[in-house]
């Protein structure tokens, strides 16, 4: 439908307007007494995109991120959908590849195996919970544009000079007679305005006395906040800029940090335990850990960074990590996290010996990370094929590891040399006899066994590491964009809240003044300002007779 908005004062105003641009007439309406109701200020009554009559596509799309009550109902799912995420731990906070399915089953119950099933176990990394924030911005991005650029037209091209009918039609108005000269009523007027802070501007038989006009940008630096804010939180789903790792290094071992160049290493570990009179009554006889502190030093590598045993490393930081002291180079964070006191094996030496003859060769040192590929041990070789951490049969019936700790280390080798078929034989070793005695070393050798036994000879050849210690590593190059979206949100916050932006229009006609007030906050303040101006003029009033529908002299 064609809808007219040329104003009577001849104004040819954007579809979608409500108050003339230029002298204030509500569109459509004829001013009289009886049209006492008062005006919608908001936006000034300026046109907004989304109020167009005939709406594109586009422009329907626009609408419905314009809506607050959309932005609203936005929020509240978010919230809803956060909260469910919360009922049980997320599958982020677990350290170990476990079977997380069994677990939330097991620890939780039905509601656990429910809950995981629906995916809430992963609430924050879903889809569904990133489209959600993505709406929520896009909302805040049109809600912004939607009003903030038909707002700033407004007010950067307001008119002194307005109508009677939007004076008297503001919360705060007064329409009297001025008895002597009207030029020094307006100047004593305007002095008590300027005392009171206002920027004041005269033109002709009009007047405008304004303030704190920067407080209407607060909501919309608020909705900068928190669009960078919300960029930053998706932010952190790109590799690149997050990263929550466990590493677990026995001491004096060097690891490799997955997923960058960097290499860690575990130079020493100290653990200090508290005296049992240093604990309180009810905790004495247990052993409390006091300090452990992880000795630590981080390489970069250069060339070959698949090994620590062949890679070029630079050192490039090293830090005594405790808790809440941890080691930090270029985003990267490495907390100590925990310790482990069980002894972990090292490496073994041990023998090849020749059950046929009662000869025994080597010793040869095998290390349970990074070991050697081959193996001179008299006249036979050992040529390594595969090496497992933490043997153990998968489904399929084949060997797997099931960690890359050495809890039951295991190596199949190819041994070749006197007496042996061309090309060598297939030779499983466990280097800890539980093991062997598990998985039953000599059946898996069969007939090799008879002839051939690798085995260590006294505890002198077995290396254990007493501790190991597990470090958190953590980069969120996001999170300071986090602090500055929320420092922005909150300096909106302060602006919308702590200033108020106040107008004062006035009018002459012959010796009749027209005066309307407005501000967005605290009319009771924009009143008492009014007053006080009237007061300092000349006509003194009641605060109480300036609300519209009130006594007017």
């Amino acid at each position: 439908m064609f809808q007219n908005t040329k104003c009577k004062c001849g104004h040819q105003n954007p579809t979608g307007t409500v108050l003339c641009e230029a002298c204030g007439r509500t569109l459509g309406e004829e001013f009289s007494d009886a049209a006492s109701e008062l005006l919608e200020m908001r936006y000034d009554g300026a046109a907004r995109r989304s109020q167009k009559s005939n709406p594109s596509i586009i422009d329907r799309v626009w609408n419905f991120f314009s809506s607050v009550k959309v932005a609203v109902y936005l929020i509240i799912i978010t919230l809803v959908g956060a909260s469910l995420g919360t009922i049980y731990p997320q599958e982020s906070s677990f350290i170990t590849t476990q079977n997380l399915a069994n677990y939330y089953r097991d620890t939780y119950g039905t509601s656990g195996e429910i809950y995981y099933a629906l995916g809430l176990s992963h609430t924050f990394e879903s889809w569904w919970f990133v489209l959600l924030l993505v709406m929520i911005g896009t909302s805040l991005v049109i809600c912004s544009l939607d009003r903030v650029l038909p707002l700033y037209r407004a007010l950067n091209r307001q008119q002194i000079l307005k109508h009677e009918s939007f004076l008297l039609r503001q919360r705060a108005s007064y329409s009297g007679t001025v008895e002597g000269d009207l030029t020094e009523w307006i100047d004593r007027f305007q002095v008590q305005a300027k005392k009171r802070h206002y920027k004041v501007i005269r033109k002709d038989n009009a007047f405008l006395a304004e303030k704190n006009r920067f407080s209407r940008w607060g909501p919309y630096i608020n909705h900068i906040g928190l669009i960078l804010f919300l960029l930053a939180v998706l932010g952190r789903a790109v590799p690149a800029w997050e990263m929550d790792e466990y590493v677990t290094i026995p001491e004096g071992d060097t690891v490799r940090v997955e997923g960058t160049n960097y290499f860690l290493k575990n130079e020493k570990f100290t653990v200090e335990y508290y005296e049992d009179d240093e604990l309180p009554k009810e905790l004495r006889g247990t052993i409390r850990a006091k300090l452990y502190r992880t000795d630590a030093v981080m390489y970069e590598c250069s060339a070959n960074c698949s090994s620590s045993e062949t890679a070029k490393l630079q050192e490039v930081e090293r830090h005594p990590i405790e808790v809440n002291s941890p080691l930090e180079y270029k985003g990267l964070k490495v907390y100590q996290f925990d310790f482990d006191n069980t002894p972990v094996l090292r490496e073994v030496k041990p023998i090849i010996e020749d059950k046929a003859t009662g000869k025994t060769y080597g010793p040869f040192t095998l290390a349970m990370r990074n070991p050697e590929t081959s193996y001179e041990v008299g006249p036979y070789k050992l040529e390594l094929r595969q090496n497992f951490m933490e043997f153990g049969i998968g489904e399929d019936g084949q060997p797997i590891t099931k960690s890359r700790d050495p809890k039951a280390p295991a190596f199949i080798f190819m041994l070749s040399g006197p007496g042996l078929a061309e090309g060598g034989e297939p030779y499983i070793y466990f280097p800890m006899q539980k093991d062997k005695v598990a998985f039953s070393q000599d059946d898996l050798n069969a007939g090799l066994a008879d002839r051939f036994e690798i085995r260590v000879q006294g505890m002198e050849n077995v290396n254990f590491v007493e501790y190991t210690t597990f470090l958190n590593i953590r980069k969120d190059l996001a999170m300071p964009f986090v602090w500055v979206g929320l420092g922005i949100s909150m300096l909106g916050l302060v602006m919308g809240a702590y200033w108020h932006h106040r107008r004062i229009w006035l009018r002459v006609d012959g010796n009749r003044i027209t005066i309307g007030a407005h501000t967005n906050k605290n009319w009771y303040g924009m009143r008492a300002d009014l007053a006080a101006a009237l007061k300092a003029a000349g006509n003194e009033v009641d605060p109480k007779s300036l609300d519209n529908g009130g006594n007017r002299t």
